[in-house]
């Protein structure tokens, strides 16, 4: 089983194969191998071969400083290539049974932290899933008025994680 891993990944990294219509739908990146549109493709490759679990990783989201510069340019990094998955997924028939979670290791606080930036936060923070028969347009909790604490169904991680593996 190991060789056969092994052997499939040349293949299965090659987008070339892929329409110009798909590698469009993901963005201008979707050809920078390491990029996030890149392994967008590659998340979707690797569920319709058969993988199982699949981790997507967009680093530089500590924005304790430039704040504004940060957000903006990780958004326009990620957005489209994140609507773009659940889109091929869905088009594939491959979101029936895949659960897709877009999730942080932890919230930001309301407030600002030096002139530009957020400091970590553990009392409320928002993530989404979709796909796996989960209900479509649904939100789940709430924080108070100003985002500092979840005060309407909060989810503790053991339960959330239990959900996800449910």
């Amino acid at each position: 089983m190991a060789f056969r891993m092994q052997a499939s990944v040349p293949g299965l990294i090659d987008v070339a194969s892929e329409k110009q219509q798909t590698l469009d739908l993901y963005g201008p990146d979707v050809k920078n191998p390491g990029s996030f549109a890149y392994n967008c493709v590659l998340a979707r490759r690797m569920s319709e071969s058969g993988v199982r679990f699949v981790q997507l990783y967009h680093p530089g989201w500590d924005h304790h400083g430039g704040l504004k510069a940060g957000f903006t340019k990780n958004s326009e990094e990620t957005d489209q290539p994140a609507a773009a998955l659940l889109q091929d997924l869905k088009q594939r028939g491959l979101l029936n049974d895949t659960i897709v979670v877009f999730a942080t290791e932890f919230g930001r606080t309301p407030g600002a932290q030096s002139s530009d930036g957020r400091d970590h936060h553990i009392y409320g923070f928002s993530i989404w899933m979709a796909g796996a028969g989960l209900k479509h347009g649904f939100a789940y909790g709430a924080t108070d008025e100003i985002g500092w604490k979840a005060v309407e169904n909060p989810v503790h991680w053991y339960d959330y994680h239990a959900t996800v593996l449910h």
